[in-house]
């Protein structure tokens, strides 16, 4: 029997429990390229408050307990910009990543609707890469950040999502 998980906009309450999880699900991340002073990792709370306040944001709940999240905001051009996909080490391979993926597409095509969704992950991370282009993301750009980091610019055109709006506004249950 799988366990229940709940995704639905994240509140403001959630702030906190989402800063340490991103903070917990990046190391491995700053392991691999080598690097601890990445944003996700020096984050303050205030600042992600004020991420939070700009865009709109996603958490997947066990019980009470944030176990993944994702956030985004659509730009002036159309541009839905999709950030810090998380998911508790404890809870990776089940699913969530590409379930919080969905949700956040769902919710950007509502109004005003996106006409592309744009992400960025590392060269290194194979995961990231491997979930994205099985959501119909490809790379557009890349841009050496350093001479261990490669940033990958990874997108899709809205109407390629095949996302039903219908999914955007509400809380989904799903099993992991």
């Amino acid at each position: 029997m799988g366990m229940s998980v709940t995704i639905s906009a994240a509140a403001a309450q959630d702030a906190e429990q989402i800063l340490k999880l991103q903070f917990l699900c990046y190391q491995s991340e700053a392991e691999l390229y080598g690097d601890y002073s990445m944003e996700p990792l020096t984050q303050t709370l205030d600042d992600l408050r004020a991420e939070l306040g700009r865009g709109h944001a996603l958490v997947a709940r066990l019980g009470d307990e944030v176990i993944a999240s994702v956030r985004g905001e659509v730009d002036a051009d159309g541009t839905a910009t999709i950030a810090k996909l998380i998911v508790h080490p404890r809870m990776r391979r089940h699913g969530l990543g590409g379930r919080l993926l969905d949700a956040i597409e769902a919710h950007f095509a509502g109004e005003p609707a996106a006409r592309r969704f744009q992400l960025l992950t590392g060269h290194r991370s194979e995961r990231n890469l491997r979930l994205y282009r099985s959501h119909g993301y490809a790379p557009v750009a890349s841009r050496e950040l350093g001479p261990k980091l490669t940033v990958i610019t990874m997108e899709k055109d809205a109407d390629a999502a095949g996302v039903p709006a219908a999914r955007s506004a509400g809380t989904y249950v799903t099993s992991a």
